[in-house]
């Protein structure tokens, strides 16, 4: 066991971030990695389909052009080393890119690819064999509408290519901690029996993945942030051999790093926190500590680390129809009913010409009114609003279906009610329905290997363990005293919370600012009240579960994104905003307590 203490900074959350995060993390100095993830399930669909049109795409371009070229110079003098996923669908590709660049610039570096998620080859095998769905039962895709199909591998094969001396390296689709979780491997020299140190490894890269939501994004406390978004530092932690870590930003960075930050993103996109399944190990993150110990630095201990499991969780992505809509916006007196009425016009319209056309009926409609409380449902507040954007949305099996109704929404310009306005460019045209298909597959069915400028090494993972969530011990649940004296305040008086989407599933990560006011959430928010507050949006069930170790409560809330990322139509389909819903719920406390709440939200 090594015993020096690394530096790794996250410098991407998703395909798009900002390129400003590289430079200002080397100009922090004293970093050993910098961890980028680019991937998601939507975008391994979206790299697919550009490979298909060209063998050299597939990647995610701007890691090359955006993070590499202008800072490789200066991340090979200052001995930086790079973990990325930034191969999507070809990383291949995407290496050869990477030597092509460093060729031009005279740098003497090592790039490595890690290969074998891939299974786009096994379509038509998947189909044959019925393999189904693994949360829906749902049967496989016809083969001909696969865009992708990868499994999620794990950070000893990063580890690998370190260890072969490489200065760059890029994976296709592994969970988005590993690339975080390699580094330390390599470094730190963990093994695979160091399963608590690998579940802490994990949680590290799970706070850097989302780049800034760490240090002040997304925070429910958001004003403390808000002056300098624009200069928002990008996370770093200092973890230790024992798995220990510290999360910190660069001086004089915009952001802050405190408890909320740091415990939000720990619930960000989880399910069960006791069973949170990764290709290394299964970790229990419920008793996990974070403790602020400076300004903009916390210290996080306690994720415990089970045998890692025997298969791998593996997506894919499948034509589906088409989807299609537009924004509108009406104002003046009875805005929401104009709104209504022009959107119920365009869809009586569109469904004229279906008919003459003989082409079927929407698959889904939507119509979202923003300014109105759509978003609220029955659990809405406000007086009618005198000004509205209208999100009208459809489905359909077939192209020109959408192309009509968007043609319609349009020529309706000059015969609705008074109020129209809006600020537009083109209209907007179909594009395809993505859904995902996840399902389970052996580890000693996939292939894996680190290649370096064509030479191949395999890296054989160990069978693993059949997980059994169901033997897990439970926290025991925090009770109350019953008292007469109560009081309603608002749970943003009482919790950070923060939401999330996988596929149709939404998870809401509440988390009491103080350990006192934990056992009157739990009282309050139960499976059913928050069931209800979500009823518009609900087709599943709400599961609950408790982290003792940091107060916190996450809910998984199934069947309730409309299908999620772009096979959904909704407003909101990654759930983003949820927290949101769920910070207006009025909690019963003593009445004591609420009359010793800290002014404002922050405690």
């Amino acid at each position: 066991m090594k015993s020096k203490a690394i530096r790794i900074a996250g410098a991407s959350g998703f395909w798009g971030d900002a390129a400003r995060a590289t430079p200002q993390l080397l100009k922090a100095g004293r970093i050993d990695f910098i961890v980028y993830d680019y991937l998601a399930e939507i975008t391994m669909s979206i790299l697919a389909r550009a490979r298909a049109k060209d063998t050299n795409a597939g990647f995610a371009t701007d890691f090359v052009s955006a993070a590499m070229k202008p800072n490789l110079i200066e991340i090979a003098r200052q001995g930086v080393r790079i973990v990325s996923n930034a191969g999507g669908v070809n990383p291949r590709a995407c290496a050869a890119a990477l030597e092509k660049l460093v060729a031009e610039l005279d740098l003497d570096l090592k790039i490595a690819c890690v290969t074998g998620d891939d299974l786009i080859g096994r379509r038509e095998a998947l189909a044959a064999a019925d393999v189904r769905e693994m949360f829906s039962g749902a049967p496989f895709p016809a083969p001909e509408k696969v865009q992708s199909i990868n499994a999620y591998l794990g950070a000893f094969p990063i580890a690998v290519a370190l260890d072969k001396g490489a200065d760059i390296v890029v994976t296709g689709r592994c969970v988005d901690s590993a690339v975080t979780l390699g580094a330390c491997i390599h470094a730190l020299g963990w093994g695979r029996d160091d399963l608590d140190r690998l579940a802490m490894g994990s949680l590290a890269g799970h706070i850097l993945e989302c780049g800034p939501q760490a240090t002040g994004g997304n925070f429910t406390d958001w004003e403390l942030v808000t002056d300098r978004i624009d200069e928002i530092g990008y996370p770093i932690v200092e973890i230790a051999a024992d798995g220990g870590f510290d999360v910190t930003k660069p001086e004089g960075s915009g952001g802050i790093v405190n408890k909320g930050t740091v415990s939000e993103q720990m619930l960000y996109e989880i399910g069960d926190p006791q069973a949170y399944v990764l290709p290394d190990v299964v970790c229990d993150f419920s008793g996990v500590s974070i403790v602020e110990t400076g300004p903009d630095r916390v210290h996080v201990t306690g994720a415990r680390g089970l045998p890692a499991p025997d298969s791998y969780k593996v997506c894919a992505t499948f034509a589906d129809g088409f989807r299609g809509g537009t924004v509108i916006t009406f104002y003046g007196i009875d805005a929401e009913k104009k709104a209504q009425a022009y959107a119920a016009a365009g869809f009586r319209s569109a469904r004229r010409l279906f008919r003459a056309y003989n082409l079927p009926d929407f698959s889904e409609t939507s119509v979202e009114l923003i300014g109105a409380e759509s978003q609220f449902g029955a659990l809405r507040e406000s007086p009618a609003s005198r000004e509205v954007a209208a999100k009208i949305a459809a489905k359909h099996p077939d192209a020109a279906g959408i192309g009509i109704l968007l043609k319609e929404c349009v020529g309706l310009g000059l015969a609705t009610p008074p109020g129209l306005s809006g600020f537009a460019g083109g209209r907007a045209k179909p594009s395809p329905v993505m859904r995902l298909f996840s399902f389970l597959v052996q580890k000693n069915d996939i292939e894996i290997a680190v290649e370096t400028k064509g030479e191949a090494v395999p890296c054989a993972e160990p069978a693993g363990t059949r997980f059994d969530a169901a033997a897990l011990k439970r926290p025991p649940v925090p009770l109350v005293e019953s008292i007469d004296d109560i009081a309603e305040v608002p749970l943003a008086a009482l919790a950070w919370a923060r939401s999330g989407d996988k596929g149709d599933k939404a998870n809401v990560g509440v988390i009491a600012r103080k350990p006192e006011y934990l056992p009157w959430i739990w009282k309050a928010l139960t499976e059913d009240a928050v069931a209800t507050r979500f009823a518009h949006f609900l087709k599943g069930d709400v599961e609950r579960f408790l982290m003792p170790g940091t107060n916190a409560i996450n809910f998984l809330l199934h069947d309730v994104l409309g299908g999620g990322g772009v096979a959904s139509i909704r407003n909101d389909p990654q759930a983003k905003g949820y927290s949101q819903l769920l910070l207006f719920a009025m909690i019963p406390v003593p009445r004591s307590l609420a009359e010793n709440l800290p002014c404002g939200k922050a405690a």
